[in-house]
């Protein structure tokens, strides 16, 4: 007689279901600051997967077996495992490492996905959360803890501990290579782009608003989200050059050529209007509040303009200022200025300086940290300001005190 197997069910006992939504609630009162994360997440049952795995598309697949066999609160540890990949971009930042790295094997994605694991399980559990059962952490490879996935990746070797950990698969939520269980882009249940940024961005307010219940890994994660680093040397760029070509700069009428309007007026001869390279001065704080490593960056950013403006060498001109104002010159390379100063900030002279030169600079750039004095009034030309990075500093003796920012009439872009 031959035996039939009876088909596995599409979908959770009772039984599984209350259990594993029991888990979840457990996870979202333990962790609440991931709470919005969690009941994001769509539980679609698989029995392709080992445990429970990711999507990119913010679906959870979930073995029934392993419903059945796991404690609650273990469970509830493994939602907070797998929702930590999503949180922490490990399938768009697993896509750039494979890309960057060419790791096309798939023992290179085992290796990403325990690399993952090990940013998130070296702070994840505890606080009535156990670990669970065979998960790997930072310790258990001899590795230090508090790292990233990008860091912790070279240093894994699948020969060494493929053995044990051969059975891992999260998903392409942990390393971005879709399964062929998952129901990609086109199928039910998954959240959109805007979606996914939503909850990641109604987490990290969570986090922030409510710091001291977090880790510090999820409080560093939660300040980027909520003020991503800026790329400053490309809005640096951007904004030099939106000043340097914007209408009537660099503009000027010439009667080397005269202009078509002369031929309506016999005997007058009408100047016409060119667009020449526009005049940039370049004003850098050499204040003793000014770091030489900061100086260097920001000649670094003054050969870049020189380049990006395209014209000789009397098209850039350079000031130093401190107290006082220092001409540097023209320039055409960062080696060949020599900045002076060391003293206080009057960012004031080196403005009036740039603006009392012949002839006038069209686009004005300042580099400083933003503890100097500001002109009262707009100077008559386009303005940039490359503000180096400084914390805030609170004045006990008077809280109603607030630096002096940069002037209103100044396109700001913060550097480092």
């Amino acid at each position: 007689m031959t035996t039939v197997e009876a088909p596995r069910r599409a979908e959770l006992s009772t039984e599984q279901a209350e259990k594993l939504y029991a888990a979840r609630l457990f996870a979202a009162q333990k962790r609440p600051y991931l709470a919005t994360a969690l009941f994001a997440l769509r539980p679609i049952v698989s029995w392709s997967v080992p445990t429970m795995a990711v999507d990119r598309f913010w679906r959870c697949y979930v073995s029934p077996a392993f419903v059945t066999v796991t404690p609650m609160r273990e469970l509830a540890a493994v939602w907070v495992h797998e929702v930590s990949h999503l949180l922490r971009d490990h399938h768009g930042r697993g896509e750039r490492l494979a890309a960057a790295k060419d790791l096309t094997e798939p023992g290179d994605r085992l290796r990403m996905n325990i690399a993952a694991d090990l940013e998130i399980n070296d702070d994840a559990y505890g606080d009535g959360l156990p670990t669970p059962t065979g998960a790997p952490h930072p310790g258990m490879l001899a590795l230090p803890a508090g790292r990233l996935m990008e860091e912790y990746l070279p240093q894994i070797s699948i020969r060494r501990y493929s053995r044990h950990l051969i059975w891992l698969d999260c998903g392409s939520g942990a390393d971005g290579l879709d399964r062929a269980w998952e129901l990609g882009p086109d199928g039910a249940h998954g959240l959109d782009e805007q979606e996914r940024a939503l909850v990641r961005h109604r987490v990290a307010q969570g986090i922030i608003g409510h710091p001291g219940s977090a880790p510090a890994g999820w409080r560093r994660w939660a300040t980027k989200v909520v003020h991503p680093p800026q790329q400053w040397r490309r809005l640096l760029g951007a904004a030099i050059r939106s000043a340097a070509s914007a209408p009537g700069v660099g503009e000027d009428y010439v009667y080397s050529r005269p202009a078509r309007r002369s031929a309506s007026l016999p005997g007058v001869i009408l100047p016409s209007l060119r667009r020449r390279p526009p005049r940039v001065t370049v004003v850098v704080d050499t204040s003793g509040s000014v770091s030489d490593s900061e100086l260097g960056s920001a000649l670094l950013e003054v050969a870049a303009i020189a380049r990006a403006v395209g014209g000789g060498r009397d098209m850039v001109r350079v000031l130093s200022c401190d107290a006082a104002t220092h001409v540097a010159g023209p320039v055409c390379a960062a080696e060949g200025i020599s900045l002076i100063g060391g003293g206080g900030t009057d960012m004031r002279s080196g403005l009036d300086q740039a603006l009392t030169a012949r002839p006038a600079p069209d686009v004005v750039v300042v580099l400083t940290d933003g503890q100097t004095p500001w002109p009262g009034r707009k100077p008559p030309c386009r303005t940039v300001v490359g503000l180096f990075r400084r914390p805030v500093h609170v004045d006990e003796d008077n809280p109603d005190y607030h630096p002096e920012g940069p002037p209103d009439w100044a396109r700001v872009v913060t550097i480092g």
